[in-house]
């Protein structure tokens, strides 16, 4: 077993109120439960000695492991192949029906052996609380019981099960073809007994019942262009990223992943951003999963109402999956990190950042989340349009920008674009429905976004907008200007800011999103190429008729997925997969920009000869 396995070399099993991650050697060395932003009881991928983990392998020298899902499903697979015998591991968690909050998860995984004969090994060692909650353990026959203060897990298996060490469990079972054996992690609450142990002809209906589950959801996408297995496998990963019982998206299942192996860009993702939740609204509408989005933008809804007429700030950058805005930053003193990279950080402080462009994508979300059949309700327009009230006083002011930098307010400029987008869209609202609203107020303010972005976002020596007023700093964040329609994808001078970008941050068709030497964000250390920007750059690259040039970027990205096609937030400069794993935010770009490529070479194959005009940003983009 590997200390610190690769990033990339692990796929992800979930229930729609948490998930795991599952390396390709059969170790769950991460799962947070009950929910996705609850402490930790597999933590081995921050601390291989203290965070706990659950293994079930097939040792020897000349194992080769293969790791796979079961197509359309997010069952995972894990081969062993020996000289001695093949042996299978299937990994799932039965998904939630209910979307009712629980404190039971149950991580579910079969062995089989499928030629010859192969040993497995199983050893369980959890550590609740991220290790900081002592417990004990009983050990009854099939079923081991872990118990602490704050959380019980029962472990339930056919593999002969023996202590190891006074809090730990291990075993070991040879299968002959054909024979199968399982086991279960249940956890629950502390005074929870033990489920029921399952028989063969169970275990066996629950694993069907999941693939129908997963595989039914999956044909209801209306997507039928080129890249369906990779659309399929991220919306399959956005749908395993959102929270069931409230329809709030996370931004990555995990948390203290590097963006630098060693350094100190460790951040604990396992929240709902405003941002990324509703560019997530596009994405799944393209793919014609109108629940998803709904769920979404009442959950945003909510959050806008339960602040109205408070007189504050109308959102903060991001909440628990339930809502509660409470999100205290710590540092997990005990572990050592992934691979030595510490701090590792629980909480998040840039909760209480002010990031104007929020606003905007809050607005980009509800002008298309809810559909014409949708009509804001009475509260909810009170509340949107209270928010764009406010934001019409204080849009003119510095934040700390969509990056979360921690080096100081500036007057970025996609902050300044997606205020114009909050205006723009609540216009547009406001007209198609009928709605009260300061209009006249909202369109000058619009207006003067506008004047003020080319005239203060512009620098003449970069012939570029940059990221911040009176700067020369590119920021790929900007690469979603034509998609907002603030300037059309072949404006003169949105081409020549997307020709700068492309000298100034794309290294190899990968994108930076800023480069922290020329803008200091307050973080020490680098990062790498950061993948969402990799696909908004291929968007935009479509929107403005580069087509060939799009196609080869796009498909070129797609070579860094892991052997699971899932990505993490960034590819390092070896090209390994670096920060939270997987990011939701990257595959929902991927989905965007398929889409975008997809309509635009159906185009150019209608139209033999031809040129391909840039796709009207508003054709998708409008309620």
């Amino acid at each position: 077993m590997k200390r610190y396995p690769l990033i990339a070399e692990h796929g992800l099993v979930g229930d729609l109120q948490t998930a795991a991650l599952v390396s390709d050697e059969g170790v769950v060395d991460w799962f947070a439960a009950p929910r996705f932003d609850s402490p930790g009881v597999f933590s081995a991928l921050l601390d291989h000695d203290r965070g706990g983990y659950f293994r079930l392998s097939v040792d020897g020298p000349d194992v080769t492991v293969r790791q796979l899902y079961y197509p359309d499903t997010a069952m995972l697979v894990t081969r062993f192949m020996s000289p001695d015998g093949v042996g299978e591991l299937m990994d799932w968690m039965p998904p939630d029906r209910t979307g009712r909050p629980t404190d039971r998860h149950a991580l579910m995984r079969v062995m089989r052996c499928t030629r010859g004969r192969v040993a497995f090994t199983l050893e369980c060692r959890p550590r609740f609380g991220f290790g900081r909650t002592p417990h004990e353990l009983r050990l009854d026959g099939r079923t081991a019981a872990f118990r602490s203060a704050a959380m019980a897990g029962f472990l339930q298996s056919n593999v002969p099960l023996e202590r190891d060490g006074p809090h730990d469990v291990r075993g070991r079972l040879e299968l002959s073809e054909g024979e199968v054996a399982g086991a279960s992690f249940t956890v629950d609450g502390p005074e929870a007994g033990p489920p029921p142990l399952p028989d063969v002809a169970e275990v066996e209906a629950r694993l069907w019942d999941a693939v129908d589950f997963w595989q039914r959801w999956v044909r209801t996408a209306r997507y039928r262009g080129r890249w369906p297995d990779m659309v399929h496998r991220s919306a399959i990963t956005l749908k395993l990223l959102t929270y069931l019982p409230s329809g709030a998206p996370i931004a990555a299942p995990t948390l203290g992943l590097p963006e630098q192996v060693g350094g100190e860009r460790n951040w604990d993702y396992r929240y709902t951003w405003v941002r990324d939740g509703s560019l997530a609204v596009r994405a799944l509408l393209d793919l014609g999963f109108e629940e998803e989005a709904a769920a979404f933008t009442d959950w945003l809804t909510a959050r806008l109402t339960e602040r109205s007429g408070g007189g504050g700030r109308p959102l903060q950058i991001m909440y628990r999956v339930d809502g509660d805005p409470w999100l205290p930053e710590e540092v997990l003193t005990e572990f050592e990190g992934y691979r030595g990279s510490a701090p590792v950080r629980v909480g998040n402080a840039a909760a209480d950042q002010l990031q104007l462009d929020i606003f905007g994508e809050a607005m980009y979300a509800l002008a298309q989340g809810g559909g014409r059949d949708r009509q804001p309700t009475y509260e909810g327009w009170r509340a949107v349009s209270g928010m764009l009230d406010w934001l019409a006083a204080s849009w003119d002011s510095p934040d700390e920008g969509i990056w979360e930098t921690r080096g100081g307010r500036k007057d970025f400029t996609f902050s300044r674009v997606m205020s114009w987008v909050a205006f723009d869209r609540g216009l547009r609202l406001a007209g198609e429905f009928g709605r009260p609203a300061a209009l006249d107020t909202w369109r000058a303010a619009r207006d003067e976004i506008f004047a003020q972005v080319m005239r203060r976002g512009w620098d003449g020596g970069r012939r570029a907008l940059t990221q911040y007023f009176g700067g020369d700093v590119l920021d790929a964040s900007l690469l979603l200007i034509p998609r907002t329609g603030l300037l059309g994808p072949t404006d003169p001078a949105w081409l020549s800011t997307l020709d700068a970008i492309e000298r100034g941050l794309v290294r190899d068709n990968l994108v930076h999103r800023y480069d922290p030497g020329a803008a200091p964000d307050g973080l020490r250390g680098a990062e790498g190429t950061f993948s969402l920007c990799t696909f908004l750059y291929v968007d935009a690259l479509a929107r403005a008729g580069r087509v060939r040039q799009a196609r080869f970027a796009f498909e070129k990205m797609l070579t860094y997925a892991n052997h699971v096609g899932l990505f993490a937030e960034e590819i390092g400069p070896t090209g390994e997969q670096l920060g939270n794993f997987p990011q939701a935010f990257t595959h929902l770009s991927l989905i965007m920009a398929a889409t975008t490529l997809d309509e635009v070479l159906d185009e150019l194959a209608a139209r033999p000869g031809q040129v391909a005009r840039s796709v009207p940003p508003w054709a998708r983009d409008s309620a």
